[in-house]
């Protein structure tokens, strides 16, 4: 019997890290260096200043957004079972669990925007020199990260509402749960260094 003249092709081999997590923790590593930037600059401000905060500016809402701080660490808990919900295929506490976390994050999301116009009718407004602008960069930045977040907990909240997951298929839940769990990081460090004040 004749060989077959056919050339060997090796099977393709899975990636030991999907293409599109790498993307994200590629990005998450950029924005972990754009924040360790601006924490940066606000540390040189800090620890350059006789006084910190300078007198006259408010007193920073330390309680309320202590709780708030709880609601936002209280959020990775929903996604993190939305997503073993999908590892076994149960559709229904996947949606549970985007819904919660959603309106976790909208909640710290609306306090947090409540407790800033507070802080601008009492007089700390970005042109209120470096405390306020670093303030204002630092936790508005943040702010964004975690109302963008959302968005996508809502998008991917929709698609699941036409059954687009399942056990096999769902990368982008866990791509927002990893993202999820990034801008909660972040948070965990700007909140005892921003209100908290330590590192003094």
């Amino acid at each position: 019997m004749a060989q077959s003249l056919r050339p060997h092709v090796p099977a393709r081999s899975e990636p030991l890290v999907p293409s599109a997590t790498l993307g994200l923790l590629l990005f998450i590593a950029a924005e972990t260096m754009l924040f360790g930037g601006l924490i940066g600059a606000f540390l040189v401000f800090r620890f350059g200043s006789v006084t910190w905060p300078p007198q006259g500016m408010p007193k920073l809402p330390v309680l309320v957004t202590a709780v708030n701080t709880l609601v936002l660490f209280s959020s990775c808990y929903p996604v993190t079972k939305a997503l073993r919900a999908i590892r076994r295929n149960d559709v229904l506490g996947l949606r549970q669990g985007l819904l919660m976390t959603s309106l976790l994050g909208g909640i710290f999301l609306l306090v947090q925007g409540s407790e800033w116009v507070r802080l601008v009718e009492f007089g700390l407004k970005v042109s209120s020199g470096p405390y306020g602008s670093t303030f204002y960069t630092l936790i508005g930045f943040h702010g964004l990260h975690v109302l963008g977040a959302v968005g996508w907990l809502l998008v991917i909240l929709a698609a699941a509402a036409q059954n687009r997951f399942s056990a096999r298929h769902h990368t982008a839940v866990e791509l927002a749960t990893i993202y999820w769990w990034f801008v909660s990081a972040v948070w965990a460090v700007l909140f005892p260094l921003v209100y908290l004040g330590l590192g003094n």
